[in-house]
């Protein structure tokens, strides 16, 4: 398990019976959460100052139900990052803290490696792992089919006091982008992969990460440069382990990728530890 660091702003308070209390800086939400299915040391509804509780339909979906009037719309900060997050109505924020292990390895990678180094991110939404990658002196190109979630990687890229030289924002479908890029002889030094479950691109491509996912890292694979510095694969989907993953990538990456796999996660302050998906990471060494 890889453990998400130096979070300041944000943490897990408690989980139980299939939810989990976070705090959002000032914000305390409730939110559900699949993988929890222990029961808590005490009832989560039962804590004082919860400011928002994210209810399920039985219809499917579910709004934020509120017990006091809040601002939906907050930044968030990671070391000296600035995070633009809203309450959305499929009740996420717009920022996987978990992840913040990943941000961690990428960008001492970046710094470590004494060179310009071009990072692809694939999936990319709100661009918390490209403002990262960014900060650490990559250039990076941003893909996501959502233009929403491209424009508040530009914020993010802002807020984090950073310029748009050497940023890149494109909004398509990763598949047609890299197939493309692949056609123009464009290469890059490193990849991010961070594929939903289940989406649709710009017009109305259906992806399903269990149909998809090997064939777009096959193709990934294709777009590294002669020297690259890593691939990284984060998955959220229960039957994508880590081990699966992993093999992915030892099928299609140079043999001079050295792969590991791993699950990612939380610390809570009620002692346990929230698994929030899986990672497969590859560095590349000379």
């Amino acid at each position: 398990m890889r453990l998400a660091p130096d979070w300041k702003e944000y943490s897990v308070i408690a989980t139980g019976d299939g939810e989990k209390l976070e705090r959002w800086g000032d914000i305390t939400l409730l939110r559900p959460d699949p993988q929890v299915i222990w029961h808590p040391k005490k009832p989560l509804r039962s804590y004082k100052n919860i400011d928002a509780v994210y209810e399920r339909s039985s219809k499917g979906g579910g709004k934020w139900v509120y017990n006091r009037p809040i601002e939906t719309e907050f930044v968030l900060g990671w070391r000296d990052l600035k995070f633009s997050l809203k309450l959305m109505g499929f009740k996420h924020t717009g920022l996987f803290p978990e992840q913040a292990a990943n941000w961690d390895r990428m960008m001492k990678l970046i710094e470590g490696a004494e060179r310009k180094i071009s990072v692809l991110n694939l999936f990319g939404y709100t661009g918390a792992a490209s403002v990262a990658c960014h900060r650490a002196g990559a250039s990076v190109c941003h893909v996501d089919s959502a233009k929403a979630m491209v424009e508040r990687t530009g914020d993010n890229v802002r807020l984090s006091g950073l310029s748009n030289e050497g940023m890149r924002y494109i909004i398509d479908d990763c598949f047609k982008f890299c197939a493309r890029e692949l056609r123009r002889g464009n290469r890059y030094d490193a990849i991010i992969l961070d594929p939903p479950s289940f989406g649709r691109g710009p017009d109305g491509e259906k992806w399903k990460i269990e149909e998809g996912i090997s064939s777009l890292v096959e193709l990934v694979a294709s777009l590294l440069s002669d020297d690259p510095l890593f691939v990284c694969l984060n998955s959220y989907t229960t039957g994508l382990q880590p081990t699966v993953m992993a093999n992915m990538l030892k099928l299609y990456l140079p043999s001079n990728a050295i792969i590991d796999a791993d699950e990612i996660g939380l610390m809570c302050e009620d002692g346990l530890v929230l698994p929030q998906g899986c990672t497969a990471f590859a560095e590349f060494k000379n």
